[in-house]
């Protein structure tokens, strides 16, 4: 195995200088934009960082907590369909999430909605469809 794998997230790049610099420390809320959010919050997902999910999520929209995967889901891959930034506050971004549990092929295809509060970034919630 690498010493640096690919990141989860599929953007190409080694997962320490991709999303793993912003699950690591200071950085981890400060993802530039919503798309970057986004592609390290299912690196975080892939990896089951839920602290992560939790502090990457609005307060005004967050559980209480995340239960983990079930056993044996397998994230496959991230295709990455819109980003649209609606002002400097406000985005969206559109993405198809693959994974397989129990032999079982599964999508999921959501347009996620994102704010910038404070100079961070937040997931807000997303319709899924």
């Amino acid at each position: 195995m690498s010493a640096d794998p690919p990141c989860p997230c599929g953007a190409g790049a080694p997962y320490a200088s991709c999303c793993g610099r912003y699950h690591a420390g200071a950085e981890h809320l400060r993802a530039p934009d919503a798309e970057r959010l986004m592609r390290s919050r299912y690196s975080a997902y892939v990896l089951g960082l839920t602290d992560y999910l939790l502090a990457t999520w609005h307060p005004l929209t967050r559980p209480a907590r995340l239960e983990p995967d079930p056993p044996g889901l397998k994230w496959l891959g991230l295709e990455l369909r819109r980003h649209l930034r609606r002002d400097d506050d406000h985005a969206t971004v559109s993405f198809v999430a693959r994974s397989k549990l129990g032999g079982r092929a599964q999508r999921l295809v959501e347009t996620s909605r994102f704010v910038r509060e404070g100079g961070r970034w937040f997931y807000v919630d997303g319709e899924v469809g």
